[in-house]
């Protein structure tokens, strides 16, 4: 087992701790680990992401139902949307070249690390927008836009969809953690569908990396009762920008052959 497996299934173990602690966060990192650590093609660590990201939300949805802090009926009108656009976003990945997807994921990264970054405070039970009447229309534009990024560039969307959670649907934060991961792996199962013709997947390795992530998880969610929201949620954020940057610099000079 060489170095680089290694290290690449210990970072599989932090993308479910993510998931599990703050119901987004890991799905963002398994693309670049897959590729830039474990040497997956990129095309096909999108389609692998899926099927890690989307077994480690289910397990994750299931601990979080049992605490009741998930929402299914929200989650289901919130996946439903999110199923549609990731079967039409599956198909678009293969229009891109290896470095631009990776390009595109990276500004995606970039955006989201600064929306988190600017995101201002709010404690675990409160509701963002309390007076704010849950909008069933934009919860599912909000559902089926982050569903087409999952099916596009294999991201579970957490980030996109705790915060639309809070702000369409009138959940609390904790509620909203675990209703996202509801729905990642509802959009993560519509989006490996669609990739599942288009790829062939190193199924040992995808394994590999579930369980791991699914052990994370598990232990994540044990913590996201003892653990501050918005302190790891900062911090993740600051992890994520580098990232986006590292990949920002690899990628520029691979697709500008520089």
């Amino acid at each position: 087992m060489n170095f680089f497996l290694i290290l690449g299934l210990l970072l599989s173990g932090l993308i479910g701790l993510s998931l599990g602690l703050i119901g987004g966060g890991g799905s963002i990192i398994t693309v670049p680990v897959l590729v830039y650590v474990l040497g997956v093609e990129a095309h096909e660590a999108v389609g692998m992401s899926l099927a890690v990201v989307g077994a480690t939300s289910l397990v994750g949805s299931i601990l979080h139902y049992r605490r009741v802090n998930l929402q299914l009926k929200t989650g289901l009108t919130f996946g439903a949307a999110g199923v549609v656009g990731a079967l039409i976003g599956s198909p678009l990945t293969r229009l891109l070249s290896p470095p631009v997807l990776m390009l595109t994921f990276a500004t995606l990264m970039l955006v989201i690390a600064i929306l988190m970054l600017r995101r201002k405070p709010a404690g675990n039970d409160e509701i963002e927008s309390a007076e704010q009447i849950p909008s069933v229309w934009k919860a599912v534009s909000a559902g089926f836009g982050v569903g087409v990024l999952t099916g596009f560039l294999g991201v579970g969307g957490g980030f996109l969809i705790v915060p639309a959670l809070v702000m369409f649907g009138g959940l609390s934060m904790k509620d909203a953690i675990g209703t996202s991961l509801f729905v990642i792996f509802l959009n993560c199962v519509a989006g490996l569908v669609g990739h599942a013709s288009q790829n062939n997947f190193d199924w040992f390795l995808t394994a590999q990396v579930t369980i791991l992530a699914v052990a994370g998880t598990i232990f994540g969610t044990l913590l996201s009762h003892r653990v501050t929201a918005n302190k790891l949620q900062k911090g993740f954020a600051v992890f994520v920008l580098a990232v986006a940057v590292f990949l920002m610099a690899k990628n520029y000079s691979v697709f500008f052959g520089g």
